[in-house]
C-alpha cells in the first residue's frame, strides 16, 4: 500500500467548528464544535461530594451541573508514583475534600463528566505528566530517533515528573524540545499554584479550542496540506505553528473560493451519511449499523450483490469489503463502547482470518484505543473502542418526539446550521441576486427564530436579495430554490 494523502479541512463560521481528515480525498475523521464547547483536557479544583465504596468510586463537585464521577482506577497515588486501583478508595478520599483532576469524557444525557487525578499537558512534541514516574516515546518513532530525542530533554526533566515524546517530535530540533518542554513545566507550575490558591469548585485550565488543539495533536508531515476557510482561524494556527513547527507553514492554506470548502472537497455526502443507518457497499451489499446505549450493532447483509464464484465465495467477497466499511464508519462516527459486528457465515476458516485481517489493517489507523476479537461460529465479532466523546450520531441528532424516544433524528442545532450551510453555498456561488427559497415549516420557523437573524446574515455576507418562505413539500434540511433572479423579487 503507498502513501496515503492526508489532508485536514477546518471550516468555521458563528455556529460551529468543524474540522475533517481525508485519506485520499475519502472522509474517515470529523470533530465538530458548538458555542457549548467541550471541557474534556480542562483542569478543575474540584470538591468531593460522595463516596460510594460500593462502586469503588465517587462524584466530585466541579462547578458544572452535574458531579463529575471518579472512579478508584482513575485515582492516582496522592504522592503521584502509583495507580491504586486496589486500595479502598475511603483510605484515600472523604467529603469535603479539595482534589485537583482533569476531564477525560465530556458529560453526556444524565451522567456527568468523567475524571481522572492522572493530570497531563500535551504539548506540539511532548506530554508532561506531573507527579508520576514515567519516561516514554512514542512507538511510532525509529529507535534512532527515540534515543535523540530522550538524551535531549532527560537532563531537564525535574524529579516526579513524567514526560512523553510523541511522534509530531520526528526531526525536531534541540531547540524546540527544550522550548516544548519549558512551556509545559510553567504551565505546571501556574496550574499548581492556582490550585493552592483558588477555592474549589473552580477551573484552573482550559483546553485549546477544537482547531488549535487538533493542529497540535493531529497535523504532521503526513498531511499533504491544511485548508482553512476562517482568516481568524486561519492566523491563529499559522501563529501557533510559526512558534512550534515552522516546516509546516507551507502547507497551510487559505481557502478563498466562493464555493464552501467542504462543497469543493467533496465531502458534505459523507457526513450526510452519518445519519444513516444503511450504508451501500461498491459491491451491492450493504451494512446496518444500530446504536443503541448499550452496544452498537453491525449488520452485514449480501443485498443484490451475486457475482461470486458461488456463495462462498460472494459471502467472502462482501464481508471483506464490509470489513474496510466498517472500520471506516466506525472511526468516523466515533463510536464507543462494545460493538457487535453480525458478519455473513463463512464456512471456511481462512476467509474467516482474512476478514479479521482486513478489518484489523483498517483499524491500525485509529488513534483511540481499540481491540478486534475472533469470528465466532456464529459469524459475530466483538470489537471493544474506547471514545472521548458520545459520537457524532449523539451530537448532531436527539430523540424524535414522535415516537417516544425510540428513535433519532437531526438535532434543532444540527438543522438550523445544515440548512445555513447550504443557503450560503447556494447564495454565495450562483450568479443570481436575488432569491425566494423554500424550508420545511419546521425549518422554517427555527430560521426566524428570534436572536438568529439567519437572513440578515445572508445578506450582509452576500449582498443578495433573499426571501424564506414555509415550504410543505420540502424535507427538513433541504433548501429549495423556488425562484432566482434580479432584485425586486417578492419578498
Amino acid at each position: 500500500m503507498g502513501k496515503l494523502l492526508r489532508e485536514m479541512l477546518i471550516s468555521h463560521d458563528l455556529n460551529e467548528t468543524r474540522v475533517a481528515i481525508l485519506e485520499d480525498r475519502e472522509l474517515v475523521e470529523l470533530y465538530i464544535a458548538r458555542p457549548k464547547r467541550s471541557v474534556v483536557g480542562n483542569v478543575y479544583l474540584g470538591q468531593v461530594k460522595d463516596v460510594l465504596p460500593g462502586m469503588q468510586a465517587a462524584f466530585i463537585d466541579i462547578g458544572l451541573e452535574k458531579n463529575a464521577f471518579l472512579a478508584v482506577d482513575e485515582r492516582v497515588a496522592l504522592d503521584g508514583i502509583e495507580v491504586l486501583s486496589k486500595r479502598d478508595i475511603r483510605s484515600l478520599l472523604h467529603p469535603g475534600q479539595t482534589i485537583v483532576v482533569q476531564v477525560i469524557k465530556d458529560p453526556a444525557g444524565t451522567k456527568g463528566a468523567r475524571v481522572t487525578t492522572g493530570i497531563t499537558f500535551p504539548g506540539r512534541f511532548l506530554v508532561l505528566v506531573p507527579n508520576a514516574d514515567v519516561f516514554g516515546a512514542s512507538r511510532k518513532l525509529g529507535d534512532g530517533e527515540r534515543a535523540r530525542l530522550q538524551e535531549i530533554v532527560a537532563p531537564h526533566v525535574p524529579p516526579n515528573t513524567g514526560l512523553i515524546i510523541r511522534t509530531a517530535a520526528s526531526g525536531a530540533s534541540e531547540r524546540d524540545m527544550l522550548a516544548d518542554l519549558e512551556f509545559l513545566l510553567r504551565l505546571w507550575r501556574r496550574v499548581s499554584h492556582q490550585a493552592n490558591e483558588g477555592l474549589a469548585p473552580e477551573v484552573i485550565y482550559s483546553e485549546m479550542d477544537l482547531a488549535l488543539k487538533l493542529v497540535r495533536d493531529v497535523f504532521s508531515t503526513d498531511f499533504k496540506r491544511l485548508v482553512i476557510d476562517d482568516k481568524a482561524v486561519h492566523a491563529k494556527v499559522t501563529s501557533f505553528l510559526k512558534r512550534t513547527s515552522p516546516n509546516l507553514l507551507n502547507r497551510v492554506h487559505l481557502h478563498k473560493d466562493s464555493e464552501s470548502i467542504y462543497a469543493a472537497y467533496k465531502v458534505d455526502s459523507a457526513i450526510d451519511r452519518v445519519f444513516s443507518k444503511n450504508i451501500g457497499l461498491a459491491s451491492g451489499g450493504y451494512i446496518c449499523i444500530d446504536q443503541t446505549e448499550a452496544l452498537t450493532v453491525v449488520d452485514v447483509n449480501t443485498g443484490r450483490f451475486t457475482s461470486g464464484k458461488n456463495l462462498e465465495d460472494t459471502v467472502y467477497r462482501t464481508n471483506l469489503e464490509a470489513a474496510r466499511v466498517i472500520a471506516q464508519q466506525i472511526r468516523l462516527r466515533d463510536i464507543g463502547g462494545i460493538i457487535v459486528v453480525d458478519f455473513i457465515d463463512m464456512k471456511d476458516a481462512f476467509h474467516r482470518q482474512e476478514v479479521v485481517r482486513q478489518l484489523s489493517a483498517e483499524f491500525e489507523r485509529d488513534r483511540n484505543r481499540y481491540k478486534i476479537g475472533e469470528i465466532s461460529k456464529f459469524g459475530l465479532l466483538e470489537i471493544t473502542r474506547k471514545s472521548v466523546t458520545d459520537g457524532l450520531y449523539a451530537i448532531l441528532t436527539e430523540q424524535c418526539a414522535c415516537c417516544n424516544g425510540e428513535g433519532r433524528v437531526p438535532s434543532v442545532a444540527t438543522r438550523r446550521i445544515t440548512v445555513e450551510r447550504k443557503l450560503r453555498e447556494i447564495v454565495s456561488s450562483g450568479r443570481s441576486s436575488a432569491y425566494l427559497i423554500g424550508l420545511h415549516p419546521e425549518t422554517y420557523e427555527l430560521s426566524m427564530a428570534p436572536g438568529h437573524n439567519l437572513i440578515a446574515r445572508l445578506r450582509a455576507a452576500t449582498n443578495r436579495q433573499i426571501t424564506i418562505i414555509p415550504d410543505e413539500s420540502c424535507s427538513r434540511t433541504e433548501v429549495r430554490v423556488l425562484i432566482e433572479g434580479k432584485k425586486g423579487l417578492p419578498s
